[in-house]
């Protein structure tokens, strides 16, 4: 079957991220400068390749000085690791038939480990202009210790400042390319 080569559409895409905070409310935060690519058979994005990288000078969570914390060396260190990224080593059904498992290598701040995320498959169409796009939510949850991010705060009250867990929420629009 012939290869079909897909790009993100940064324009109609989004890449987000949660965190508890205090351990009473959640954070969101997004990066605002991303790429990737992915290779299926024919449509077929049960089996897809891919690729996916962000940049972390780019984080952006609505306040200026958590914005540089999370730049600096007590989080993503961007000046060392500008990078995150993500390679697609393995996709299987899950539960409906829209529903995959994806299992890939997540790199952060040096560190990459397997991680597994939830796709859900919105489908294919055309836009206006003759170009065709598919759509793909991509949820999971991360421990940010795993890849060295353990900067955090005791509170008076128990528990710390920042959750370990850390909740992905990607909406991509890849672009067929032709």
């Amino acid at each position: 079957m012939q290869k079909t080569s897909w790009a993100i559409d940064p324009s109609h895409s989004e890449v987000t991220f949660r965190v508890k905070h205090l351990m009473i409310s959640s954070v969101t935060g997004k990066f605002g400068t991303f790429s990737g690519t992915a290779q299926t058979e024919g449509d077929d994005f049960s089996t897809a390749t891919a690729s996916f990288t962000a940049q972390v000078g780019s984080i952006h969570t609505n306040d200026a000085q958590r914005d540089g914390h999370l730049k600096s060396a007590d989080f993503f260190d961007a000046e060392k690791h500008p990078e995150i990224t993500f390679r697609l080593n393995k996709v299987s059904a899950a539960g409906g038939a829209s529903e995959y498992n994806l299992e890939g290598e997540l790199s952060i701040r040096g560190v990459t480990k397997n991680v597994k995320l939830h796709a859900e498959f919105g489908g294919i169409g055309k836009d206006p202009w003759g170009n065709t796009k598919a759509g793909i939510s991509v949820t999971g949850t991360i421990n940010r210790d795993d890849f060295g991010l353990t900067w955090n705060a005791a509170l008076e009250t128990g528990g710390v400042l920042v959750s370990q867990e850390v909740k992905i929420n990607c909406e991509i629009q890849l672009l067929k390319e032709k």
